[in-house]
C-alpha cells in the first residue's frame, strides 16, 4: 500500500463548500426577487392603465357615434367598438367599477375605473384611475387658486 492511496480524498463536495454555494444563492435571490416582483407589479399597472384608457376610448367613441353611453360593457362589444372586454389583470376577472353619466344624458355608462376595494387592497393612490373631484369642485379650485395668485402677485395674501 502506497502513502498516497491511504489518503486519497473520495470525489464529491465537502460539507462547508455546499453552505457557501446556498448562502452565496440566497443572498442573490434576495437582491433579485424584490426587483422582479416590483417590475411585475409595474407591468400590471401599466396594462391597467392602457385597459381603462381603451375602455374610455371606446366609450366616447360610442358616444360620438350614437348620442348616448353604452348601458353595458358588452355593448361595445356587440357594436365592434372593442374585440372583447378588458380584464382587470390585478384581479384577471371583469370586475370594472362603471361609473354614471351626468343627470339628464342617456345610457348607463359614462366612465370605468378600478373598483376602489381592489385598488384599496394593493394599497396604491387610488388618484391615478378614480375620478377625483366632480366638474364644479374643479372649477371651484381653479378659481381659488386664481384669486391666491391675484392675491400673491398684488402682495396681499388672503
Amino acid at each position: 500500500m502506497t502513502a498516497t492511496s491511504k489518503f486519497q480524498r473520495a470525489a464529491g463536495f465537502t460539507m462547508i463548500e455546499l453552505v457557501v454555494v446556498m448562502a452565496v444563492l440566497g443572498l442573490l435571490l434576495s437582491i433579485a426577487m424584490p426587483r422582479y416582483l416590483e417590475s411585475l407589479e409595474r407591468g400590471r399597472e401599466q396594462v391597467l392603465a392602457h385597459n381603462l384608457a381603451q375602455m374610455r376610448e371606446a366609450i366616447d367613441r360610442f358616444y360620438g357615434d350614437r348620442g348616448s353611453y353604452p348601458d353595458r360593457l358588452d355593448e361595445l362589444v356587440e357594436r365592434r367598438y372593442l374585440r372583447a372586454v378588458p380584464v382587470n389583470p390585478f384581479t384577471e376577472a371583469v370586475d370594472w367599477q362603471l361609473i354614471g353619466p351626468p343627470a339628464g344624458v342617456r345610457g348607463a355608462i359614462f366612465d370605468v375605473a378600478e373598483s376602489a376595494a381592489d385598488h384599496a387592497a394593493r394599497r396604491r393612490d387610488l388618484s391615478l384611475w378614480l375620478p377625483v373631484m366632480t366638474e364644479a369642485e374643479a372649477v371651484e379650485a381653479a378659481a381659488n387658486a386664481a384669486n391666491a395668485a391675484s392675491a400673491t402677485s398684488a402682495g396681499t395674501l388672503p
